[in-house]
Order: C-alpha cells, then structure tokens, then sequence
C-alpha cells in the first residue's frame, strides 16, 4: 500500500502491552470494577466482587498497574487501586490507529 505508515516499534509494543493486559476476563472484570467504582479500592474490596482469591487479584493488578491502566497509591499499610483514566481512554484510539481507522495521529490524543 502506498503511504501507509507503521507505527514505530516502540508504540507497537506499547500497544501490544496494552492488548496483553486486558486480554484476560478477571482482568478486564477488575478494571470495569475499578472504573465504575468512582473511588479507590483495597484488593479486599476488589476480592469481594470477583470471584477469585486475593493473590490472584493480586497478580491482576499487577499486570493492569505494568500496563498503566491502574494506578496505585500506598495508603498505611494497603494500597488503593483506581483507574488511569488517561491511559484507559487513550485504549480506543490505539486500537483504530492499530486498525489503520485513527482519524488523526494517536501522539496528537494521547502524547
């Protein structure tokens, strides 16, 4: 194709990243939780919707924070988990760049 540009390494793996975090049904369950909540979470609190231990809750998190599309905060002792909301509503442009559909340049939505 004539013209056609491809992303550079470096945002593809971003993408790619992205696409691997949320490619997991706890993880995307977790993440629609944390951004319906309207507030910060304990894992406990998180464990008590999911339906699955605290450890692997854990792991989750874990994957979704390396991602950037959960933030976490120390507070005392736990930690609360919330939404990226930059990086989560940068998602869907990075899924129509990947697609060729972006209608302008990802960098120019989500430096």
């Amino acid at each position: 194709m004539k013209g056609a540009a491809v992303l550079d390494r470096a945002t593809a793996e971003t993408y790619a990243g992205w696409f691997r975090a949320l490619a997991d049904p706890t993880r995307v369950q977790i993440l629609n939780l944390l951004a319906s909540s309207g507030a910060p979470m304990t894992v406990g609190q998180i464990v008590e919707q999911v339906d699955v231990g605290q450890s692997t809750v854990s792991a989750h998190l874990k994957v979704l924070t390396e991602a950037r599309f959960v933030l976490a905060e120390p507070r005392g002792t736990a930690r609360l988990y919330r939404v990226n909301e930059r990086c989560v509503s940068c998602f869907p442009t990075a899924a129509d760049v990947v697609m060729g559909r972006a209608a302008v340049p990802f960098a120019e939505v989500c430096p």
